[in-house]
Protein backbone atom coordinates (compact mmCIF):
# COMPACT_ATOMS: atom_id res chain seq x y z
CA UNK A 1 0.00 0.00 0.00
CA UNK A 2 1.70 3.34 -1.30
CA UNK A 3 1.60 6.19 1.62
CA UNK A 4 3.07 9.38 1.09
CA UNK A 5 2.94 11.90 4.66
CA UNK A 6 3.79 15.66 3.87
CA UNK A 7 5.25 17.40 6.94
CA UNK A 8 6.96 20.75 7.10
CA UNK A 9 3.82 23.20 6.69
CA UNK A 10 2.61 25.74 9.29
CA UNK A 11 2.42 29.30 9.47
CA UNK A 12 4.71 32.09 8.43
CA UNK A 13 4.90 35.83 7.37
CA UNK A 14 4.94 36.72 3.57
CA UNK A 15 8.82 37.05 2.52
CA UNK A 16 9.30 33.92 4.54
CA UNK A 17 10.47 30.45 3.46
CA UNK A 18 9.39 26.86 3.94
CA UNK A 19 10.45 23.36 3.00
CA UNK A 20 8.10 20.48 2.60
CA UNK A 21 8.85 17.15 2.75
CA UNK A 22 6.98 14.09 1.12
CA UNK A 23 8.55 10.67 2.91
CA UNK A 24 7.03 7.61 0.18
CA UNK A 25 6.51 3.67 1.37
CA UNK A 26 5.30 1.10 -0.30
CA UNK A 27 6.63 2.04 -3.65
CA UNK A 28 9.27 1.78 -5.81
CA UNK A 29 10.33 5.63 -4.76
CA UNK A 30 12.96 5.67 -7.45
CA UNK A 31 10.72 4.77 -10.43
CA UNK A 32 8.22 7.41 -9.64
CA UNK A 33 7.90 10.59 -10.77
CA UNK A 34 6.61 12.97 -8.48
CA UNK A 35 4.38 16.40 -7.95
CA UNK A 36 3.21 18.95 -5.95
CA UNK A 37 0.01 20.65 -5.91
CA UNK A 38 -1.47 22.94 -3.63
CA UNK A 39 -5.65 23.64 -3.05
CA UNK A 40 -6.75 26.79 -1.69
CA UNK A 41 -9.91 27.00 0.03
CA UNK A 42 -13.12 27.16 -2.48
CA UNK A 43 -10.48 26.69 -5.26
CA UNK A 44 -9.65 23.92 -7.22
CA UNK A 45 -6.05 21.70 -6.96
CA UNK A 46 -4.07 22.94 -9.07
CA UNK A 47 -0.06 22.21 -10.08
CA UNK A 48 2.96 23.00 -8.87
CA UNK A 49 6.03 21.31 -9.59
CA UNK A 50 7.04 18.25 -10.67
CA UNK A 51 10.41 15.88 -11.07
CA UNK A 52 11.56 12.34 -12.75
CA UNK A 53 12.33 9.61 -11.35
CA UNK A 54 16.51 10.28 -11.81
CA UNK A 55 16.30 13.89 -10.74
CA UNK A 56 17.57 15.16 -13.90
CA UNK A 57 14.55 17.21 -14.98
CA UNK A 58 12.26 19.36 -13.05
CA UNK A 59 9.29 21.64 -13.84
CA UNK A 60 7.10 24.00 -11.96
CA UNK A 61 3.94 26.47 -12.65
CA UNK A 62 4.90 29.67 -13.90
CA UNK A 63 2.94 31.42 -11.22
CA UNK A 64 5.38 29.55 -8.76
CA UNK A 65 8.52 29.81 -10.90
CA UNK A 66 11.43 31.44 -9.18
CA UNK A 67 10.11 31.04 -6.00
CA UNK A 68 9.68 27.46 -5.48
CA UNK A 69 11.77 24.45 -5.95
CA UNK A 70 11.10 20.53 -6.26
CA UNK A 71 13.95 18.43 -5.56
CA UNK A 72 14.18 14.62 -4.16
CA UNK A 73 16.26 12.05 -2.46
CA UNK A 74 16.02 8.05 -3.48
CA UNK A 75 17.61 7.24 -0.70
CA UNK A 76 15.36 8.41 1.54
CA UNK A 77 11.99 8.22 -0.71
CA UNK A 78 11.67 11.89 0.13
CA UNK A 79 10.65 14.37 -2.01
CA UNK A 80 11.19 18.28 -1.63
CA UNK A 81 9.53 21.39 -2.18
CA UNK A 82 11.46 24.23 -1.28
CA UNK A 83 8.58 27.76 -1.27
CA UNK A 84 10.93 30.79 -1.11
CA UNK A 85 9.15 34.79 -0.80
CA UNK A 86 6.16 33.43 0.64
CA UNK A 87 2.96 35.56 -0.35
CA UNK A 88 -0.45 35.68 1.39
CA UNK A 89 -1.72 34.17 -1.93
CA UNK A 90 0.11 30.92 -1.42
CA UNK A 91 -2.01 29.91 1.51
CA UNK A 92 -3.17 26.28 0.93
CA UNK A 93 -3.24 22.67 1.52
CA UNK A 94 -0.25 21.25 -0.10
CA UNK A 95 -0.14 17.49 -1.48
CA UNK A 96 2.74 15.34 -3.31
CA UNK A 97 1.61 12.73 -5.34
CA UNK A 98 2.91 9.55 -7.26
CA UNK A 99 2.63 8.54 -10.61
CA UNK A 100 4.02 5.35 -11.88
CA UNK A 101 5.34 6.50 -14.96
CA UNK A 102 8.35 7.94 -16.68
CA UNK A 103 7.05 10.51 -17.75
CA UNK A 104 6.54 13.57 -16.08
CA UNK A 105 2.96 15.47 -15.95
CA UNK A 106 1.72 18.66 -14.67
CA UNK A 107 -2.57 16.76 -14.97
CA UNK A 108 -3.82 15.69 -11.27
CA UNK A 109 -5.72 12.49 -12.89
CA UNK A 110 -2.33 11.08 -14.25
CA UNK A 111 -1.38 10.46 -10.62
CA UNK A 112 -1.53 7.63 -8.75
CA UNK A 113 -1.24 8.02 -5.47
CA UNK A 114 -1.70 11.39 -3.09
CA UNK A 115 -0.51 12.10 0.10
CA UNK A 116 -3.28 13.61 2.84
CA UNK A 117 -1.54 17.22 2.53
CA UNK A 118 -0.31 19.37 4.58
CA UNK A 119 -1.39 23.00 5.50
CA UNK A 120 0.36 26.23 4.41
CA UNK A 121 -0.63 30.02 5.74
CA UNK A 122 1.02 33.40 4.57
CA UNK A 123 0.27 35.89 6.74
CA UNK A 124 0.30 39.15 5.82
Amino acid sequence: QVQLVESGGGLVQAGGSLRLSCAASGLTFSSAVMGWFRQAPGKEREFLCTISRSDSSAYCADSVKGRFAISRDNAKSTVYLQMNVLKPEDTAVYYCAARDDWRTSIYLSSYNSWGQGTQVTVSS
